[in-house]
Parts: structure tokens; sequence; C-alpha cells
């Protein structure tokens, strides 16, 4: 017998193996076939849907790290260890003052100096006298040099010269003056026709008077210093150089309180003009 669509015996019409479904698959098998005890999405055993590294969460990080990662709990403004957010050194206070001062630092100062900081100076009080603390050495004065005797010259009146003669000097000048007379003119010399002399006189009335030139000595060397002081007595003036007395002259102007100036100029350098009284 060969109906149409042969088969086995007892056989139904589409052939299958024995107990199997019409769709054939492996024993125990669903129709959308899987591993043994998988979920119909496979993944790794033990995985979520959302495959990832074994125990992680669906946004995967490292292990123990937070949803967002980010370095193992560090604070939100880095700083250095132990520090506070305002970043200072370590174990430092928020306001840095030296050791032992007040919360208000006070403006810095030189060791053992006092605390005036508009005054500064080195250790130790010190007299500021000039540049540096030095004292300044004194100025030569001005050649000619004119000064003012207020109260015009008086009994026991002593006037101290300073100064140092000029290596090729001719002539020094000290006049002491009233008005435009000259009570005292003192002219050293140094070569009055070949002669070293000193010559005094006065200027009364726009007139020389007779010239004085006796002289024990000439104490003035060119290129040298000196000393020479005139002192005023009632009667005249006496005039020592080196403190060696030299020579006297006898008053010619008696108005003595209206000789009230002293010049001197020519061929030296002054350093110094002093006016005192003798007790």
């Amino acid at each position: 017998m060969n109906p149409e669509n042969p088969t086995w015996p007892g056989q139904p019409p589409n052939p299958a193996l024995p107990g199997q479904p019409p769709n054939p698959a492996w024993p125990g098998q669903s129709p959308n076939p899987v591993w043994p005890g998988q979920s119909p999405n496979p993944a790794w055993p033990g995985q979520s849907p959302n495959p990832g590294w074994p125990g992680q969460s669906p946004n995967p990080a490292w292990p123990g790290q937070p949803t967002n990662p980010a370095w193992p709990s560090p604070p939100t403004n880095p700083a250095w260890p132990g520090q506070p957010s305002d970043p200072a050194w370590p174990c430092q206070p928020p306001n840095p003052v030296w050791p032992g001062q007040p919360n208000q630092p006070a403006p810095p100062t030189w060791p053992g100096q006092p605390g005036q900081p508009g005054a500064p100076g080195w250790p130790g009080p010190v007299p500021q006298t000039g540049p540096y603390g030095i004292p300044e050495p004194p100025k030569p004065l001005t050649v000619p040099f004119e000064m003012t005797l207020p109260n015009g010259v008086y009994n026991k009146m002593l006037i101290t010269i300073n100064g140092e003669v000029k290596p090729n000097a001719e002539l020094i000048t000290i006049d002491i003056k009233k008005d435009n007379d000259i009570a005292l003119h003192i002219n050293p010399r140094f070569n009055d026709y070949g002669q070293k002399i000193i010559v005094r006189n006065s200027l009364i009335g726009g007139r020389w008077g007779p010239e004085e030139r006796a002289c024990p000595s000439f104490p003035f060397i060119p290129g040298k210093p000196f000393e020479l002081k005139i002192l005023c007595l009632d009667s005249a003036f006496k005039v020592a150089v080196n403190k060696s007395h030299l020579l006297e002259y006898k008053h010619r102007i008696l108005e003595l309180n209206k000789i009230k100036t002293l010049r001197i100029y020519n061929d030296l350098t002054l350093k110094s003009v002093d006016v005192e009284t003798l007790p």
C-alpha cells in the first residue's frame, strides 16, 4: 500500500522522533533554545541584564566606589594632608604670625630696635648726624668770606680764624670794618719787593693811614695750615698766630660798637671762623 505521502509504519504524516514535539529541539529545551538554567536574554552566569564585572552595579566603577567615580574619598578642595579648606602650611593657624606674637602682627623691626616703625635705626639709639649715621666733615668756607658782628667789637671779644695758605700764595687779607671804613687791615705779603712782611693799617674816610710793618716773625708758610686769633681790648687789637703772640695794633676808630663786619679774602683756604667772649 503506497499512499501519496509514504511514512514509516505507524508514523504520523510529519515524521518526528518518538515523544518529540512538532518543532524538534534538544531534550527539555523551550521553543527558543538557551543554555540550561539560562534566562531568555543570555548573559554570563549570575549576570544582570546589563552585563558588567561580577558584582558590579549598572554604572561600573572601582570596587567600593560611589556612583560618580572620583579619587578615594578626596576633600572637595584638595590640600596638603591634614590641611583645612583654606590651604596653609601644616599645623599653621589661619592667620600666621611670628612665634609669641599677638593675633594682630606688629610691623617688623630690626632686632633690638625700638617699637616705633616710623623711626628706624640700628640696634640701640644712634644719633642721625649725617648719611648712615656718620658725622660729616666740616666743609671749607667760601673765600671771599664775610661775617656780621651784630654788637660790634668790645672788650675781651676773641675772633679765631683757621685756614690754610695756598701753595703759590702772594698775600692774605683780613679786614674788620665800620661801614666803608676799615678799623683793622691785616695784610701778610709773601713777596713785597723780595721780602715777607705783615702790613697793618686803617682806612678812614677813604684814606689810608700810616702803615705798620715791624714784626718779630712771619709765621705763614705756603701750603701749610694756620690759626690766627684777634683779641679786642678797650685800647687795641692783639694778634697771635699758631698760639704765639705776634703784634698789637692801637685803635684808630674809637666807636667800637659800630665796627660790625669781618671780611677775609685772597690766597687762603678757610676752614672755620669763631667768635667768643673771654671770661
